[in-house]
């Protein structure tokens, strides 16, 4: 992946703590993130006693968890998927998702991952979690642990 640090990372993005927080809402899609995720941590080093997750009801709640989550962990990946419907739903709920994300995370210091997808489609949401194709949740995990690296 272009960009990512994947293989290099230091002990102490290794040995620091990941929380995750995951929606409920858009199973299928959130639970191939999570355990995509939860598999690169591991894979690059990560013992997973030091992955906590923690499942929520829908996006508008991913902030407030993360918050909660920051107070034990280095980082907190957020996971979740918002498909645009019929309505402005979608616009209210993402941009809530998301301000509310960058706050807590400017709040605590603690680095929030936006591992939230926002997608027109249920096939775009799909494709963006399939373990076999371009899963999101792998790069989030990477993100993660260069945001270790870099920032704390």
């Amino acid at each position: 992946m272009k960009g990512f640090n994947s293989g290099a990372f230091s002990e102490k993005s290794k040995n620091s703590k990941y929380g995750i927080v995951y929606t409920t809402w858009n199973t299928e899609i959130v639970s191939d993130l999570l355990e995509e995720a939860c598999k690169e941590l591991i894979e690059q080093g990560v013992d997973s006693k030091n992955i906590i997750t923690k499942e929520v009801p829908g996006a508008f709640e991913l902030p407030l968890a993360a918050k909660l989550l920051s107070k034990d962990c280095s980082t907190v990946i957020a996971l979740g998927a918002i498909i645009r419907g019929d309505t402005p739903h979608f616009d209210y709920i993402s941009s809530a998702c998301v301000q509310g994300l960058q706050s807590t995370a400017l709040e605590t210091e603690v680095p929030i991952i936006c591992g939230v997808l926002t997608t027109d489609n249920d096939e775009q949401a799909l494709e963006r979690s399939d373990p076999n194709r371009m899963n999101k949740g792998k790069e989030f995990a990477q993100t993660a642990m260069n945001t270790v690296d870099c920032l704390t």
